[in-house]
């Protein structure tokens, strides 16, 4: 069955599933690049009118609309298609084979506290308003991180990373001076 919730971004919305849906972590996928996209399920639901962005997660799917369509056309659309992908398939949606490595491996330590801070603290919050973070890189004190999902453009994202993601960040790592987000 799935449910959805919505999301501080009036134009995403959250659909939990109590199947899973990634096996390989988050991953996002954007309209603009869907002729890159091998995945049947994401080309599909891209090509829906209106359908903008899509964000995989372990337990739940993220969609961001245009202003064009309205939650009443898209939500069944999105619900039904789902159910018509597990009626048809056992596995994840996202399985191991189709992961770009982007796991960023350093030695640095401050790097990794950042990661550490990122991973256990930011990320499930940021998950359950149907987002998700991404660290970029750290040069001069200023930590650059991609939002995804529900955050990408949402009009409290920015709020969100000044107050939230920032100041843990400054909190549980010395080094860190301040957090931008990047594309």
């Amino acid at each position: 069955m799935i449910q959805t919730e919505t999301t501080p971004n009036p134009d995403s919305l959250k659909f939990l599933s109590e199947k899973k849906l990634s096996s390989i972590g988050t991953e996002e996928f954007k309209k603009e690049n869907e002729n890159e996209i091998k995945i049947p399920f994401v080309k599909e639901l891209l090509s829906f009118k209106g359908v903008e962005l899509i964000l995989l997660s372990e337990k739940f799917l993220s969609v961001k609309k245009t202003k064009e369509v309205s939650w009443n056309e898209l939500k069944p659309m999105v619900i039904s298609h789902l159910n018509d992908y597990f009626e048809k398939n056992k596995e994840p949606i996202l399985r191991e084979n189709k992961k770009k490595n982007e796991n960023v491996s350093s030695n640095d330590d401050t790097v990794n506290k950042i990661i550490e801070v990122l991973d256990t603290k930011i990320r499930p919050a940021v998950a359950r308003d149907g987002g998700d973070i991404k660290f970029k890189s750290f040069e001069n004190g200023v930590v650059k991180v991609q939002l995804q999902g529900s955050c990408s453009g949402c009009p409290s994202s920015l709020m969100t990373l000044k107050q939230g993601v920032q100041n843990l960040l400054k909190h549980y790592v010395k080094e860190v001076n301040s957090v931008e987000a990047v594309q």
